[in-house]
């Protein structure tokens, strides 16, 4: 039942509890006044019996005939006398003799006590010593009154509906009003609830709450609802400048470190070429940690483009030739795999070379993370006016620890730690997002793939017929 409960909004848990209060009330005031008020009826009922019939009863008397023996009964009408009441009444002699009784009067016997129910009547009995008009002579009669103990019955009955009605709608007002006090008392958390929606569709910690009217609970929460999104929005503000600053410096040091870094491969290189044996072999050591180091500049810089949103100068550029070139360089080193590629023309609007890096990343990390032998396929296609590059091999795939967390920065395999900085599709994804485009991971089995969308260029011509693949250049 609790449970159910919690389903339920709370105006409407407000306006149940409420309704089920009244009616628990009502119901206690109405069995109480029911009982009492059908108690009341019945005594009355019975009261006006008993009086009618003592009253009826000193209404008869005899008078003797002159010059006979005879007694003449007098009395009032007893048909217009029961018509109030719709009763019934006899007036019987001790022998059972009947001297008047209203129209269909039942029989209900002579011995019977002063008060008693029979046949669905309560008749009340009255034995009386009727004097004889001047004469000392008394006659003894016995009078009958009786009424239907339904006719009370029904009163009482429609006394309980009416009380039973009255239950009923007061429970029904008390939901209602507690619908109605409910809802307006909901009505600021709703628009609390409103406002804290809009925010978090929009990210907009800096959007004001409704204000409540009223000084109460819920004007305090709304006051400390947006005092914490100040306090957020202070925090996202220091937070955004500090990132800046931090984006800045990335892109400044970057770019200050290409010079003195293409200074150092020329000396390495010169002294690579001068030197003999051991000192060459360290100078050769170096010039390698420093191409890797200026291949790292750059993905930084790169990258710090991106988060900057900073985009180098665009143009017209085919995808397809783009795969070409990186399969020609790619060539010495991937010549233990089976590389080949399908390609066509595919213009996109934007950065040669950071479009070259894009695919350039893609390939090696096919070849860097394939076993001698495997085949590496790049093929680009045309749909529904993107141009589609996929990368895919047969190796042993992605793991699947990694599957969700490969397009993050400087995350690298269990045997990948010291060969790649962990940026290359980091850098895939920068490039991608930053043309419009969008890179995912594919579920194959075996190997992986690599699907970018990205753009088809407005005025590029339609596709051609695949060229068919070939193994890529050496």
């Amino acid at each position: 039942m609790p449970e159910v409960l919690n389903r339920i909004p709370i105006r409407w848990r407000l306006a149940l509890v409420s309704a089920a209060l009244t009616f628990v009330i009502l119901t206690a005031f109405a069995i109480v006044i029911g009982q009492v008020t059908a108690s009341r009826v019945r005594s009355d009922f019975n009261n006006q019996l008993a009086a009618a019939v003592d009253d009826l009863s000193d209404r008869f008397s005899f008078h003797r005939q002159p010059l006979t023996t005879s007694l003449d009964f007098r009395g009032p009408d007893l048909d217009v006398y029961a018509a109030a009441n719709t009763a019934v009444i006899r007036v019987i002699q001790r022998d059972g003799r009947i001297l008047d009784q209203t129209e269909r009067a039942r029989n209900f016997g002579i011995l019977l006590p002063r008060t008693a129910e029979t046949a669905g009547y309560r008749v009340e009995t009255r034995l009386r010593n009727v004097p004889v008009r001047r004469s000392p002579i008394v006659v003894p009669l016995i009078v009958q009154y009786g009424r239907k103990v339904s006719d009370v019955e029904a009163t009482v009955k429609r006394i309980r509906l009416f009380l039973g009605g009255g239950v009923l709608a007061g429970t029904l007002l008390a939901l209602l009003g507690g619908l109605i006090v409910g809802r307006r008392a909901m009505a600021p958390i709703a628009a609390l609830t409103a406002g804290a929606r809009e925010i978090a569709e929009t990210r907009d910690p800096g959007r004001a709450l409704p204000r409540s009217r009223a000084d109460d609970e819920v004007a305090e929460l709304g006051r400390t609802l947006q005092d914490m999104l100040d306090g957020l929005e202070s925090s996202r503000t220091e937070t955004e400048e500090a990132l800046a600053r931090q984006r800045q410096f990335v892109a400044d040091a970057s770019h200050e470190l290409r010079t003195p870094l293409t200074s150092i491969l020329a000396n390495l290189e010169l002294l690579a070429e001068v030197l003999d044996d051991e000192p060459r072999e360290a100078a050769q050591s170096a010039l390698r940690s420093s191409q890797r180091m200026r291949r790292l500049v750059g993905d930084l810089l790169l990258l710090a483009r991106a988060d900057a949103r900073r985009t180098l100068p665009r143009a017209p550029t085919d995808l397809g030739q783009v795969v070409v070139d990186v399969a020609s360089e790619l060539g010495p080193v991937a010549a233990d795999h089976h590389l080949t590629i399908e390609t066509r023309p595919a213009v996109v609007d934007g950065s040669p070379d950071e479009l070259h890096r894009l695919v350039l990343n893609l390939m090696e990390n096919a070849v860097r993370h394939t076993p001698a032998g495997s085949r590496l396929h790049a093929a680009i296609a045309r749909r529904d006016g993107d141009v589609v590059l996929t990368v895919e091999d047969d190796g042993p795939g992605v793991p699947a620890g990694l599957r969700d967390r490969v397009f993050e920065r400087f995350v690298r395999g269990d045997g990948d730690r010291g060969s790649s900085s962990g940026l290359g599709l980091s850098i895939v994804r920068a490039v991608a997002e930053s043309h419009g485009g969008t890179v995912t991971l594919e579920d194959t089995e075996p190997g992986a793939r690599f699907v970018v969308r990205l753009p088809a260029a407005p005025a590029s011509e339609p596709a051609e017929a695949p060229l068919p693949a070939q193994p890529a250049p050496a």
